[in-house]
């Protein structure tokens, strides 16, 4: 079945991000919430981005106008019947995807395919409340969606080749390169983060160096665009430490991935980054 409407479930930074570039690339998009204002908000946003585009003269005024219409939104998350594929980008919460993958089992025909954009749950967990758990897989894009090159294609244990090779497709399609990976804690890139983050923080924890010390010299000696600090910012501190105890978890418990208490106060404390206005550093709202 060929992919010409895409639902993306979820409005917010990955949600919206995931939804432009998907109308960028040809594809119809319906986008939704669970409340008008916060989907129509959104759009609102998509629509001030495509027009930064078109200003620069990445787009042409006529181009940005076509994308805009290629997006609509709604509240109704059975209205996902339509679309041929669905991308979950909910808050990252078990039992949020699971809620949302079940009624999407109901609603979808059997043939659409269903892919969440968790960052580090188990995708066959998620497969698991649906009717077709064939159709379900991971299509993880990283923020800004409609910058970051990469997306991780995650096969479930029940995760067909067709739902793998349409989704492969579809990534290269919309001009991203897809790595294909199984389904364990944290998949690759996330996995591979989790000690660049979490040494940072015992280093910052130990008093060996400051926050700006440990950033700058990673992005001088390393020659990293950001350092581990400025990164989780960016990123949004709790759904960082959210991940970091996901990963934890799904390993049982391994020493590697241990979340680090400091981390766990700044997300009680509110300061979760460039979305708060303040996190490790200090942001204009």
């Amino acid at each position: 079945m060929a992919i010409t409407t895409v639902g993306v479930v979820g409005s917010g930074t990955m949600g919206a991000g995931i939804a432009q570039i998907a109308a960028q690339h040809g594809f119809q998009v319906l986008l939704y919430d669970i409340q008008e204002e916060i989907v129509n908000r959104s759009k609102s946003n998509i629509d001030q981005q495509l027009n930064r585009l078109a200003d620069k003269g990445k787009l042409t005024s006529a181009e940005a106008a076509d994308i805009q219409l290629r997006i609509r939104t709604t509240v109704h998350l059975q209205d996902m019947r339509e679309c041929q594929l669905v991308i979950e980008a909910v808050p990252e919460r078990m039992d949020i995807k699971q809620s949302v993958f079940l009624q999407l089992g109901e609603y979808c025909s059997g043939d659409t395919i269903l892919a969440t954009n968790t960052s580090s749950f188990s995708v066959t967990s998620i497969a698991n409340v649906t009717p077709n758990p064939e159709r379900v897989a991971g299509l993880h894009f990283f923020n800004p969606a409609p910058i970051m090159p990469l997306v991780e294609v995650i096969r479930g244990i029940r995760t067909s080749k067709d739902t793998i090779e349409a989704l492969v497709a579809f990534s290269g399609h919309i001009q991203k390169t897809p790595v294909l990976c199984q389904d364990t804690p944290g998949f690759i890139v996330n996995r591979v983060a989790r000690p660049f983050y979490n040494e940072a923080l015992r280093i910052l924890g130990d008093r060996i160096a400051s926050v700006e010390q440990i950033d700058r010299i990673m992005k001088q000696a390393g020659l990293f665009r950001m350092g581990p600090f400025e990164l989780q910012d960016m990123i949004g501190i709790d759904i960082n430490y959210s991940t970091t105890e996901s990963v934890y978890a799904g390993f049982f418990g391994d020493s590697r991935f241990r979340p680090h208490y400091f981390q766990q106060r700044m997300v009680q404390s509110g300061r979760l980054g460039r979305k708060s206005g303040e996190g490790y550093f200090a942001y204009d709202r």
